[in-house]
């Protein structure tokens, strides 16, 4: 009997602008680790449980955030807490696995805007799981991977929509900016070599 290894061909990745909703994105080749997503949507909020602000670039700034958000200006939340949340990620994926509700861990489907998860990026086809302590670039910017960020009962108040089971361990990460700059949405998202 042969033994044919799978195939390591990786598909397109839908372009950042013509996602269609619910649709699940698969990743591009490219990068050093054969995956490169792209930025979809930046958003900041001035403070804790402000509405979330969408922006068309946003300036980040190394060990601070993003200029106007509530971590850039020590107001979030979690501010004073002691891991890096400099900047917030979060999958277009997961949103999408819970607009089809799957798995069903809720009653039935929940469709979450992104300005709804309060997380500063929504991202397509970027592994955020698997980059807890790597480098990789969002334009010119250059992120470290922090600790996953976990959902929480205050999400669920925010929302009214009982979102903590289905986003567990797929509620994004969190990052400190190493380098600088601007990002847009569009921008290419991929492993800073050597990584």
């Amino acid at each position: 009997m042969n033994y044919h290894p799978p195939s390591t061909t990786v598909p397109r990745m839908v372009d950042a602008f013509d996602h269609p909703a619910g649709a699940v994105a698969v990743k591009t080749p490219g990068g050093a680790n054969g995956w490169q997503g792209r930025l979809l949507h930046i958003h900041i909020a001035p403070a804790a449980s402000y509405e979330m602000e969408e922006l068309t670039e946003a300036e980040c700034v190394a060990g601070r955030g993003i200029v106007g958000d509530r971590y850039y200006l020590g107001t979030g939340t979690y501010s004073p807490k002691p891991d890096v949340r400099e900047v917030t990620l979060i999958e277009q994926e997961a949103l999408d696995a819970l607009a089809r509700n799957d798995p069903p861990l809720q009653s039935g489907p929940i469709s979450l805007a992104p300005e709804d998860h309060r997380r500063n990026l929504t991202v397509i086809g970027v592994p955020l799981n698997h980059l807890v302590g790597r480098r990789f670039r969002i334009g010119d910017v250059v992120l470290r991977g922090g600790r996953l960020n976990f959902p929480c009962r205050y999400l669920e108040e925010l929302l009214g929509s009982p979102v903590f089971l289905p986003l567990y361990n797929r509620s994004g990460l969190n990052c400190g900016i190493e380098k600088g700059g601007t990002i847009r949405p569009g921008d290419v998202i991929e492993m800073v070599g050597g990584e």
